[in-house]
């Protein structure tokens, strides 16, 4: 076993605000040294940023959110200690820290060194490189979630995923097509080629007409069996109209997210529109939110490992500019994930 210091570098989680005001990089924070049966301590790679985590920080007070603790959930990494798991010391690995986990046991991917129980994690495959993995676990499951339990998703048929340029869409259309499923995806018309290049049958330019208008005034034929929201859309018009392009037993899923204060009105709309019963006008077609399982982690592997999934990178940031890669992740233009170099070597 590798030499493991008391301390480590973590970028912690101090109190509720933007990342600005929240974060601050902390050089004393404890190494895990109370591994419990089937956990094991992970040295981090690189770990990849989410819009949830930014959002948590502003949105969530310290008791909910159980500050102080290292921001982030999704990482690769090398196990340094496997505590007698099937992991052995210098297996490569990635995974995530789930909400629950990183509030009970103060996880995080933004730090040097973390543990996790081997329900977190994956053997990388030799053909992804750390920084590919770190963003791969978290949005893939969910994506899995939605289209093979929720949708029951089969060959043959037609999905539209709504925000095709965002990390969940990117997985959504890339575990699709391997399902052999017809894939229509919407972005802005400047990510068109990007989209495509994900394996996108079909493109929808948002940003040239509302899409639930272009949508009732194109419908496809036959009808989408189902709607994957990836980006927790809180207007609820593409749901409300669905009617006019989602099959009678088809199934709308949003990736869900936190509103801002700005979205309160829409997400209040939205809320009705979903608990509206059917015989007073709702509308007549399953809503359902993406809770990711981790009985999908092993599907995930297997896409992975056979080359049907590969989450573009959209930038990659050193470990001393976190601050920076929040400011790209905040314009939410970014195309793939945005990664944190964590380890200096890779």
């Amino acid at each position: 076993m590798s030499t493991i210091p008391a301390t480590q570098q973590a970028w912690i989680e101090e109190r509720r605000g933007p990342p600005a005001q929240s974060l601050r990089l902390r050089t004393d924070w404890p190494v895990p040294s109370d591994l419990q049966p089937g956990e094991v301590l992970i040295k981090v790679q690189a770990a990849a940023m989410n819009p949830g985590g930014y959002k948590m920080m502003k949105l969530l007070p310290n008791f909910a959110r159980g500050r102080p603790l290292p921001a982030e959930m999704e990482l690769s990494g090398v196990v340094v200690d496997g505590n007698g798991t099937e992991y052995s010391d210098g297996d490569q690995v990635f995974g995530f820290v789930t909400p629950e986990l990183a509030k009970a046991r103060k996880q995080g991917a933004l730090c040097q060194y973390v543990r996790l129980p081997t329900s977190l994690i994956l053997p990388r495959p030799p053909s992804v490189t750390p920084l590919e993995a770190a963003g791969i676990c978290a949005v893939s499951i969910t994506s899995y979630h939605a289209l093979v339990e929720l949708a029951q998703l089969e060959a043959g048929q037609t999905v539209l995923v709504y925000g095709g340029s965002s990390s969940v869409g990117i997985a959504a259309i890339q575990i699709a097509k391997a399902l052999g499923a017809k894939v229509v995806a919407s972005a802005s018309g400047k990510n068109e080629a990007f989209v495509r290049g994900q394996g996108a049958d079909e493109f929808i330019d948002y940003t040239k007409q509302p899409i639930h208008e272009y949508l009732k005034a194109n419908p496809p034929s036959p009808k989408f069996h189902a709607i994957v929201d990836a980006i927790g859309l809180m207007d609820p018009s593409l749901y409300t109209s669905s009617p006019a392009y989602l099959a009678p037993n088809g199934i709308f899923i949003s990736a869900g997210d936190l509103p801002s204060m700005s979205q309160l009105w829409h997400f209040c709309k939205l809320l009705a529109a979903i608990v509206w019963p059917r015989w007073l006008g709702g509308t007549p077609r399953k809503w359902r939110l993406i809770r990711p399982t981790l009985g999908h982690m092993g599907d995930v592997q297997a896409l992975v490992a056979k080359g049907s999934l590969k989450l573009p990178i959209d930038s990659v940031y050193d470990f001393e500019d976190v601050l920076s890669a929040y400011d790209r992740v905040v314009t939410g233009r970014a195309t793939g994930k945005v990664v944190v170099k964590i380890d200096p070597t890779i």
